[in-house]
């Protein structure tokens, strides 16, 4: 009961913080109604764990409760993490060296503090247990306690519950720890317990119409965690883009993601599959754009300097993960800059197979929260910068700076692109693209929230607002830039991404939505569309 008092007065705080002011924040409220709701939570958590409080059961269960708890309650406090599915889904799918970028002394000592010294109090009680049916009878007369004051109060309040349940869906996404198992369980049961879906194959013969006879090449560019809001293209008032400012780039200013993390964010974004339909298992069992343009005769090939891999989009693909090797100057051993990734380009760019060819670069970006480790010093632009993990102890300068360097080196990365595509066009002929999307954005300390990965319902705008630009090499794209420019403040999303990189590397295919593609008249020669 002790440790039923814990986790519902202590380390539930943020659930009850969220609920105290959705309830207070109403016209009018019962001050008992909101009294009642940690007596709720309470009842409803000596419930769950008296179905566990049998002997060698209680204390191995008490105490990993306490423990997932607090780091729970950390990573929510600090950061407004909220461990739905999409956030057990991320966390199951990021690696060990992104994990430990999480890892700081201040979590240490708080976790040490709100998990491990309570859990080590817990291991240190003696328990003396009653005979089995005594003990049975004492659970169950404890249960039906429970359940008649819950009754009690959902006979009195019903109304409230029910009012306030409505208009703040999100706040179950608080409730520690048993949101997050619910997430896990359900994570682990559509990953390995479901068979795999059939492979779907949208188009078997999709076809490129270009008719310029240069050999064409379009590089995208996919950024990690960069927000609109913080691009100097976009109007920021700092220099985040003073590299590409005289590159003619063409900044599409709302431009929306799918989900706000990347396990989601990315294989929706190549998928035909729309936000408002997206089911992952769905997306990777057919085809996405990369496979309809490799299946259309271009080459395509993927490399990520991103330690997350490509989520499933680039299996059916050529594709090349940079190793974060220590004996590499841009490598550190556990991530590398987003300069490795030019060697490789320059590699392909020197070795044209095909008339047509998509190269990905995958960015590590401005993935955080360790900001400081995605820029040299030599391109620290903005200072006093934050160069440690726990963002939230940083000054708002600080850490808006350390997001900045990151948005202004990756800006660095892009016109070295860019200088290279120039330089292959002219020695080689070529007709070359860029375009550059991120796959989600950052919460930078507004509103006390932090890093990404809110469910998208109520994330803010700085996580789902994103970058995307384009540039083509004027001499010799059929791309009308003039036309495409008009378009630049045309409400876009990542739905849009499957059918613009189609026209972009002119396949034509049954897969094409030509209503969505916002690029589908901005061309200088007609495009033959299936």
């Amino acid at each position: 009961m002790l440790t039923c008092t814990y986790i519902t007065l202590v380390l539930n705080f943020p659930f009850l913080q969220k609920a105290t002011q959705a309830i207070t924040g109403l016209a009018q409220y019962n001050l008992v109604f909101l009294l009642s709701l940690p007596l709720f939570l309470f009842m409803v958590i000596v419930i769950i764990h008296s179905l566990f409080a049998w002997k060698w059961l209680l204390k191995p269960i008490l105490i990993a409760t306490v423990i997932i708890s607090a780091t729970l309650f950390y990573a929510t406090l600090s950061y407004g993490i909220v461990f739905d599915y999409g956030m057990v889904q991320n966390a199951f799918e990021t690696d060990t060296a992104e994990a430990l970028s999480y890892v700081s002394g201040y979590a240490g000592l708080f976790i040490l503090l709100f998990g491990i010294l309570p859990a080590a109090g817990i291991a240190l009680i003696r328990v003396d247990y009653k005979p089995a049916l005594l003990e049975l009878a004492s659970r169950a007369k404890l249960v039906l306690s429970s359940v008649v004051v819950i009754g009690l109060i959902a006979s009195v309040f019903y109304s409230d519950y029910a009012a306030v349940g409505r208009n703040n869906k999100p706040l179950i996404g608080y409730v520690t720890p048993y949101k997050m198992l619910d997430g896990t369980v359900k994570y682990v049961k559509n990953t390995y317990l479901y068979s795999a879906l059939p492979y779907t194959q949208l188009d078997s013969t999709p076809i490129i119409t270009r008719v310029n006879t240069k050999k064409h090449v379009t590089v995208m560019v996919l950024g990690e965690t960069a927000r609109a809001q913080n691009f100097s293209h976009n109007g920021y008032a700092k220099e985040t883009n003073q590299f590409t400012a005289n590159e003619g780039m063409i900044s599409f200013s709302d431009m929306h993601s799918c989900g706000t993390a990347t396990a989601v964010s990315v294989p929706c974004m190549f998928s035909r599959l729309n936000h408002a339909d997206y089911d992952n298992r769905q997306a990777n069992a057919q085809q996405n754009v990369v496979d309809v343009i490799a299946d259309a005769g271009a080459d395509v090939l993927w490399i990520s300097n991103n330690n997350g891999s490509c989520k499933g989009v680039c299996t059916r693909v050529t594709s090349m993960q940079i190793s974060p090797d220590s004996s590499n100057p841009l490598c550190d051993g556990e991530f590398c800059f987003d300069e490795v990734l030019l060697a490789p380009l320059k590699e392909k760019l020197a070795d044209l197979t095909h008339d047509n060819t998509l190269i990905v670069l995958h960015m590590i970006g401005s993935h955080g929260p360790t900001y400081f480790k995605r820029y040299p010093q030599d391109k620290r632009t903005f200072t006093p910068d934050c160069p440690r993990s726990d963002i939230q102890n940083c000054s708002d300068e600080a850490l808006i700076n350390t997001y900045d360097n990151t948005i202004a080196y990756t800006d660095y990365v892009l016109k070295q692109i860019i200088t290279s595509l120039k330089t292959s066009a002219v020695e080689a002929e070529l007709d070359t693209s860029l375009l550059y999307i991120s796959d989600h954005g950052e919460s930078l300390g507004e509103n006390g929230i932090y890093l990404h990965g809110l469910p998208y319902s109520f994330a803010p705008d700085s996580q789902t607002h994103v970058p995307m630009l384009l540039w083509a090499d004027s001499k010799s794209t059929d791309l009308d830039l003039g036309c495409i420019t008009q378009t630049k403040d045309t409400r876009m999303s990542h739905d849009n991404v499957f059918d613009i990189l189609l026209d972009v590397m002119s396949v034509s295919s049954v897969a094409y939505k030509q209503e969505n593609d916002p690029f589908a008249s901005c061309h200088l020669s007609e495009i033959v569309r299936l």
